[in-house]
């Protein structure tokens, strides 16, 4: 029997790539899922009084979809600095009044339409910490 092989820590991937892989898998599963099929997420997603469903919601939803997965593409294909992570925290900081607004004040978001309040907790958790890591790496650099 032969020992197990062991990987440098270089070969590894980083806290920082982890997180921002984390990141763009939200926007390919939430955008792909409104891209695929917008009328789910009208259905699901959408309280009874605001929903509509003609083709006009459906293709904003869909368009919305969209831009979502080409965002989830284009965090994949590069490299996010310390900087680009702390930037992504701060900007995503009001999407949580939006969540708030309208799931509570204004209630046109259901209980499902909330994934996207979890999907933001849990890209600025990974914001902070690919921050975090990818501030430690700069330095060292």
């Amino acid at each position: 029997m032969t020992a197990p092989t062991t990987f440098p820590a270089t070969a590894l991937p980083s806290a920082a790539r982890i997180a921002q892989v984390l990141i763009a898998a939200i926007f390919l599963l939430l955008g792909g899922w409104a891209l695929l099929a917008p009328a789910n997420v009208i259905d699901l997603a959408i309280a009874q009084p605001f929903r509509d469903e003609g083709f006009l919601a459906r293709f904003a939803v869909a368009c919305f979809g969209a831009q979502a997965v080409l965002f989830g593409l284009m965090a994949l294909a590069v490299r996010w600095s310390a900087r680009g992570f702390l930037v992504f925290a701060l900007l995503l900081l009001p999407f949580f009044g939006f969540n708030y607004w309208f799931h509570y004040e204004v209630p046109v978001l259901t209980s499902i339409g909330m994934l996207d309040f979890a999907g933001n907790v849990v890209m600025l958790a990974c914001a902070l910490v690919g921050w975090r890591s990818a501030r430690i790496a700069e330095r060292r650099a």
